[in-house]
């Protein structure tokens, strides 16, 4: 009972179970419709969604040059905001040139997402700028502890677009239809947010001082530098398999891929929406705080593996029935990829506080490097896998190389975590995690 009192009484436990409460009724309502919307869109459908996502998603990566990531690093708020700023400057730009390229190139785009339809260049614009403000929002309200608010944004989401891909699809409003959907999602969630960094603005009464944010600019170049880029490398290496299985297998073999990834995705996104924000602000405070990180770091790691360790398990065994029953015979296939893909998501899943750590440390040359190495071998193993083995084997190829790497990935975060706090080896790290 006095360990339960504790966590009640933790910050860190109250902060995370308000955004879990809305990021939960989000993915509750997302999942149960799951099977409704999976027999009102075939997997060409989900291949042109995914394909639109998975472009969506690389840019997305880097839109704000990730100084929406460094709005939680300052000690003044002034400066948290000038940052905000910059980030939503970057998110201007970054539209602009995709525009630029959608008008230059717009046959080369549309071949890329597997369709024929100019109204995704649009979509994909819109959609850009929106996932740019959204992101700088968030990172804002994280900030402020604004939790309330970033739980609410993220069920507003979810309610929006599920229910508008439901409407859409007895329309048979087809892949164009998920897209709109998800749209209206990101304006609806970005509106909640907004709301949050008006209220501060009046409260504040900052002004810009254009010099002291190219001084802010500066200072955490190294976010642009290395952090957006990492982003963009790792995503490209996550959404690859969409565009090269579209490539050697057919744009059906790509839907299947993206939904049988969408449903594994949903339920971790439970927890982890609201742990990366509750744990970002946490461990940044401590860290400009001059606090310890290890221990943090190796029990939430610890802790999110044991989590995910029986439902991967059972998604090994059961995958291809589960998904044939609940989704219908069409997505069989999709639950044979799935059950490739367990192993990739279980450590993925685990190296979320690595992630977040890397930002904190600031140490994202090396992790660029490393991110690198990850999207050649990602690169190397699909195209491979493409000409010389089924669809299966190559994911589950591509889902072993990832797990290794992310492995790897939470090893180096935390032997620099115990290098900074002074452990000398790994006995010491492990006497720490058991105190």
């Amino acid at each position: 009972m006095n360990v339960f009192n504790k966590l009640m009484a933790s910050s860190f436990v109250s902060n995370l179970l308000i955004v879990m409460s809305g990021t939960a009724i989000a993915q509750i309502f997302a999942f149960s419709i799951s099977p409704i919307i999976s027999r009102l869109y075939s997997p060409s459908d989900f291949g042109v969604f995914g394909s639109f996502n998975s472009v969506l998603s690389i840019i997305a990566a880097g839109v704000t040059l990730d100084y929406s990531q460094a709005i939680m690093l300052p000690k003044q708020k002034s400066d948290a905001f000038k940052l905000f700023l910059l980030s939503c400057v970057s998110t201007s730009i970054i539209s602009f040139f995709s525009l630029a390229v959608c008008v230059l190139a717009p046959v080369q785009i549309q071949i890329l997402m597997k369709t024929t339809n100019v109204w995704i260049l649009f979509m994909l614009i819109l959609s850009v700028l929106m996932v740019g403000i959204n992101q700088s929002c968030q990172a804002w309200c994280v900030r402020v502890k604004s939790f309330k608010d970033t739980s609410f944004s993220q069920l507003s989401r979810s309610l929006t677009s599920n229910g508008v891909q439901l409407g859409l699809g007895y329309l048979k409003g087809g892949a164009l239809a998920l897209i709109v959907a998800t749209i209206l999602g990101e304006v609806i969630a970005t509106m909640n947010l907004a709301r949050v960094m008006f209220r501060d603005l009046k409260e504040l009464r900052i002004d810009s001082n254009w010099k002291r944010m190219w001084h802010l600019a500066k200072e955490y170049r190294d976010f642009p530098l290395y952090s957006a880029s990492m982003s963009v490398a790792n995503q490209l290496s996550q959404d690859l398999p969409i565009f090269l299985l579209a490539h050697f297998y057919g744009i059906e073999m790509a839907g299947a891929y993206a939904f049988g990834l969408r449903i594994l995705s949903t339920p971790m996104l439970f927890l982890l929406r609201a742990l990366r924000q509750v744990l970002y602000q946490k461990a940044s405070e401590t860290h400009y705080n001059g606090g310890h990180l290890l221990d943090l770091f190796m029990k939430i790691t610890a802790g999110l593996f044991f989590v995910a360790l029986l439902p991967s398990l059972l998604l090994v065994i059961w995958a291809p029935q589960l998904f044939s029953w609940i989704f219908g015979s069409q997505w069989q296939m999709a639950g044979e990829l799935a059950r490739s893909l367990v192993l990739w998501m279980l450590f993925m899943f685990c190296n979320v506080p690595a992630v977040l750590f890397a930002r904190i440390l600031r140490l994202q040359q090396k992790l660029f490097l490393y991110d690198l190495v990850l999207l050649a071998l990602r690169v190397s193993v699909l195209v491979y896998g493409g000409m010389y083995l089924s669809v299966t084997n190559t994911v589950m190829l591509f889902s072993v190389v990832g797990s290794i790497m992310n492995i790897n990935f939470i090893i180096i975060i935390g032997l620099a975590l115990a290098r900074g706090e002074g452990y000398s080896g790994l006995s010491a790290i492990l006497s720490n995690l058991k105190n």
